[in-house]
């Protein structure tokens, strides 16, 4: 029951968030089942990628997902997670365990700024006005053709290239799915508004979470079947709720919470570890 519970987290904050889940997963996982640092690193992995890519079909289905910025961050990350993953094994774990701590403070911090400016700006908000929108596509560095076909030039496609190393790097080698460095970079890039930022970041944590878990297990990580089950089962309960109720819910109010708690919990790992 406890792993379904901490599925089910994971699940929720992605369902409202497009990123973030996975940050909570693993001080979960280390606190709720006793499993050791790089343990926990890999089974958040596989946990993120069931929930992403179940996340993913709705929002398919509604056509919310951009696919160009998703195939180059998606396959930039999926080629370099497998490095992540590596170095992980390198690590003794409490190097490991400090390192995430001090992404959970790089990562709380921006949030908790970004949440004190107008609600329209923070992560998990409504969508933006269709003036918004146009606004800031035209300012942004990644242009859409008048067709609304995205065009790739040098510049865009080398921060966007940039970007999937490193969210793939991030994500094997802390066990993160990356949406807290693809949600922001698409917003910034494209201009996209949170909504399709949030669905085309679904589209880039599935593959990448999912090479991630691939390489945790190539590498001779030891999944409990059963307890991945419960944690999947979890995650995919998590994001349908998640996603429900990503529309409805004060995005700043919700960013300052989730902030707390992440933080509260990896603060309580360190001390315990």
């Amino acid at each position: 029951m406890i792993a379904l519970a901490i599925g089910a987290v994971v699940g929720l904050v992605l369902g409202l968030t497009g990123a973030g889940g996975s940050l909570l997963a693993v001080p979960l996982l280390v606190l709720g089942l006793s499993l050791a640092p790089a343990e926990a690193t890999g089974l958040a992995l596989g946990v993120v990628a069931v929930s992403s890519a179940w996340g993913l079909l709705g929002r398919l289905r509604n056509r919310q997902v951009v696919y160009l910025p998703a195939l180059v961050l998606g396959v930039t990350g999926v080629l370099f997670a497998p490095a992540g993953r590596w170095l992980a094994n390198q690590v003794p774990d409490t190097v490991l365990l400090y390192g995430f701590a001090l992404l959970v403070l790089v990562v709380a911090t921006r949030m908790w700024r970004q949440s004190q400016r107008a609600p329209g700006e923070a992560m998990v908000t409504r969508a933006q006005s269709s003036t918004q929108a146009l606004t800031e596509r035209e300012q942004a560095m990644c242009r859409f053709s008048p067709s609304g076909n995205l065009e790739l030039k040098p510049r865009c496609v080398s921060s966007m290239v940039a970007g999937g190393v490193f969210a793939g790097l991030l994500s094997g080698l802390f066990g993160v799915g990356g949406g807290f460095v693809i949600v922001p970079l698409l917003t910034l890039l494209t201009g996209l508004s949170m909504s399709a930022a949030v669905a085309t970041s679904l589209a880039v944590i599935a593959p990448v979470s999912l090479a991630g878990f691939g390489s945790f297990l190539w590498l001779g990580g030891d999944v409990p079947m059963d307890l991945l089950g419960w944690l999947a089962a979890g995650g995919i309960l998590g994001m349908l709720v998640g996603s429900q109720l990503a529309g409805r819910l004060a995005g700043p109010v919700l960013q300052k919470v989730f902030v707390v708690v992440m933080v509260s919990l990896t603060l309580v790992t360190l001390v315990k570890v």
